[in-house]
């Protein structure tokens, strides 16, 4: 072999090793990297699992943060029921006729939740309202009644200039839970839809709650007489469409009623009509021994 002969295949031959030092360099490189992809992989589904953790850690402090808040409202909104005279069963009872009014009228989730929390605070201003008004078994006069309607002003200003949804929520709903759909209520006389929802859906479960238990004027009216008498105010005292969708899910108000009850909320028998509806004459229009079905009481 002569001398560039010789020359042109040792440069061949380093080529070709360069080509393999190349290909296993490559290798290498591939083989590095796959590791150093699993070990990313392995910290990422550690970083995942921790998150999750973390989430759930804090969705749970949420909830019970939550159950503290509302927990600590019922507290406080005793103070002003006390007055009253009703128990604590009376606030959980109207935050969950609300919230399930709320829901089946299709309120967005947000909406449901702050009705929830915020209703037990319909009443906070029965606190400005001088006891033998609040306890007076009989009807009230016109000036303690004027005097009546002012629980839910001061409500309103008690609850106002708060950032916190919940508390504006129960802002309007305070001022709000006694104006009438026909414009008749109080304070502002408002009608129609020009009542903030949230005052339309507490004003009607406050009057099935205050009809079906013990109050300092009244005996608990059986269910279906509270029915009857909601009925005859579709349209006149309540939100028509509210009223439909309170009948559609009355076995759902009545289980919560039920469950909510104490020994003082079992209507009398016979049953014996307020004062204050025999003086407005509903004792005449609904024909109650037809209706009533009395339930048992537990010995």
């Amino acid at each position: 072999m002569d001398k560039k002969s010789k020359m042109k295949s040792s440069s061949n031959s380093e080529q070709l090793k360069k080509y393999a030092k190349d290909l296993s360099d490559l290798y290498k490189s591939k083989e590095k990297k796959k590791k150093e992809l699993e070990v990313s992989q392995k910290q990422l589904i550690k970083y995942a699992e921790a998150l999750n953790n973390t989430i759930k850690e804090l969705r749970d402090k949420n909830i019970e943060l939550r159950e503290s808040y509302l927990d600590t409202i019922h507290r406080l909104v005793l103070a002003a029921e006390y007055k009253d005279q009703e128990t604590g069963n009376h606030i959980v009872r109207m935050s969950r006729y609300s919230t399930l009014l709320a829901e089946k009228l299709g309120l967005p989730a947000e909406v449901v939740q702050n009705i929830k929390y915020a209703t037990p605070m319909h009443d906070v201003g029965k606190i400005g309202v001088p006891d033998n008004i609040l306890t007076k078994p009989g009807k009230l006069s016109d000036e303690e009644f004027e005097i009546m309607t002012q629980h839910t002003v001061i409500g309103a200003k008690i609850l106002a200039g708060s950032k916190a949804k919940i508390l504006k929520v129960a802002q309007q709903i305070a001022l709000t839970h006694h104006e009438k759909w026909n414009g008749k209520g109080y304070p502002h006389g408002l009608s129609g839809k020009k009542i903030p929802i949230v005052g339309r859906i507490v004003g009607l479960v406050d009057v099935f709650d205050a009809l079906t238990s013990k109050r300092p004027y009244k005996e608990p009216y059986p269910i279906e007489a509270a029915i009857e008498i909601i009925k005859l105010a579709r349209g006149q005292h309540f939100d028509p469409a509210i009223v439909d969708v309170f009948l559609k899910n009355i076995k759902e108000i009545t289980r919560i009623k039920k469950e909510m009850d104490s020994h003082e909320d079992f209507p009398s028998v016979p049953f014996i009509w307020s004062e204050r509806d025999r003086k407005e004459g509903i004792d005449k229009k609904i024909r109650l021994s037809e209706l009533i079905r009395y339930p048992k009481r537990n010995k």
